[in-house]
């Protein structure tokens, strides 16, 4: 017998020793406990339902897992948990929700309508009852072996200049079922992007010899741009680009041009027909060399990011990987489009509104793009490309 298992004698003993506390172990309300827990399903679609309703009210959730694997070894499992389900449920309040979120090996609890101003007050004070019920009902060789993980929705970082990712999958279950369910189709992709990042990068060597010679010879500098940005499930990779920006450029233009651009979906130009429209990428930008404005305009800036595909950091077709500094003024929609599917070079956006649109619609598109995704629209998007390109119609 391991030392998680655990004899009648020894655990009865141990709970009937805190007599001044109410009974969990035998009695019936643990039994009926087991039917007030959610199943597995109906508690990751609430969860689900819980994140759409903090999009459009703004208010946190928590959610928070009592992870038992280590003690299931243990003879008398299932009369523990029995304890630990009728603390949690003791702990809750009543518009909160507790379930499987995990069969049978891991619990979690839905605190529902945090006020977001006070979120790591409000974290504390959870995890101080939820660990003092426990440690008062349940014995403490049990309390060593459980974890105990609080996650709030949607994720909150003080610094997002860390190397850490931005996203806690443990919140998105339905995303990883998604995936499962479509693992071969994206294994198919991954396949594609391997063989087609390597033909392009073969095929257009003479490209981009000829291209990195006109950049050293028109401006100091570096031949290649690196700069970090988030892929898939927010995961920080080194983006790769010609240099089209002199060296040491201030990133202060680009930093205030989309805040503006995402917190309020202002920045606009008057166009050739005096109608202002919507813009992404900034005009006139004093810091472009005159060859960074012809590469910029053509996306041949682009063709670096084949090494990203190459490597596993981006797709050949998805949405385009945001800057940490842009994603700090993301709403929390926003952020789906990160999620799915891994970052790419070009994709739905780019061949409908590239540059002509707003934030908000690129990211519509985005997210269409993620939830009609076929190997089918990936290629019919890779033809569109370069007329696109060509046409360089949003182009800046």
């Amino acid at each position: 017998m391991n030392d998680n298992s655990f004899n009648t004698t020894r655990y009865v003993a141990d709970t009937q020793h805190k007599s001044d506390r109410e009974k969990f172990g035998t009695s019936n309300r643990s039994m009926e406990s087991l039917n007030d827990l959610c199943e597995e399903k109906t508690f990751l679609t609430i969860l689900y339902n819980e994140r759409k309703r903090t999009e459009r009210s703004g208010k946190p959730f928590l959610l928070t897992l009592i992870d038992t694997h280590k003690i299931m070894s243990a003879v008398f499992y299932p009369e523990i948990l029995n304890d630990i389900k009728s603390v949690l449920l003791k702990s809750k309040r009543e518009t909160d929700i507790c379930g499987w979120y995990e069969y049978e090996s891991r619990i979690g609890i839905i605190f529902t309508d945090i006020d977001s101003i006070e979120t790591q007050e409000a974290r504390e004070a959870i995890a101080s009852k939820i660990r003092r019920n426990l440690s008062e009902n349940i014995p403490q060789q049990i309390m060593d072996e459980l974890l105990v993980d609080f996650h709030f929705y949607p994720e909150e970082h003080d610094d997002y200049s860390k190397n850490i990712n931005h996203f806690e999958k443990i919140l998105y279950p339905d995303i990883h079922l998604d995936n499962q369910t479509k693992r071969y189709g994206y294994f198919f992709k991954r396949v594609i992007d391997i063989i087609g990042s390597s033909l392009a990068i073969l095929l257009l060597s003479p490209v981009l010899c000829i291209i990195s010679l006109l950049i050293m010879s028109t401006s100091k500098g570096p031949v290649l741009f690196r700069q970090e940005r988030l892929g898939q499930f927010g995961k920080k990779f080194i983006f790769l680009k010609f240099r089209s920006m002199h060296v040491n450029s201030d990133d202060a233009i680009h930093r205030e041009y989309t805040k503006k651009l995402i917190t309020e979906n202002k920045a606009t130009e008057e166009n050739s027909d005096g109608v202002h429209a919507p813009l992404y990428k900034i005009r006139n930008d004093p810091r472009i060399t005159p060859i960074g404005e012809f590469l910029r305009k053509t996306s041949l800036d682009e063709l670096p990011q084949l090494l990203n595909v190459f490597r596993g950091e981006m797709s050949l077709v998805g949405p385009r990987p945001p800057i940490p500094y842009e994603f700090e003024n993301y709403d929390i929609w926003h952020r789906y489009r990160l999620l799915k599917v891994k970052p790419g070079i070009t994709g739905l956006w780019q061949v409908t509104g590239r540059s002509s649109t707003t934030f908000d619609e690129m990211v519509r598109l985005d997210l269409k793009y993620i939830q009609e995704w076929s190997l089918w629209l990936d290629f019919k998007i890779l033809l569109l490309t370069p007329w696109v390109v060509i046409k360089g119609k949003g182009a800046y």
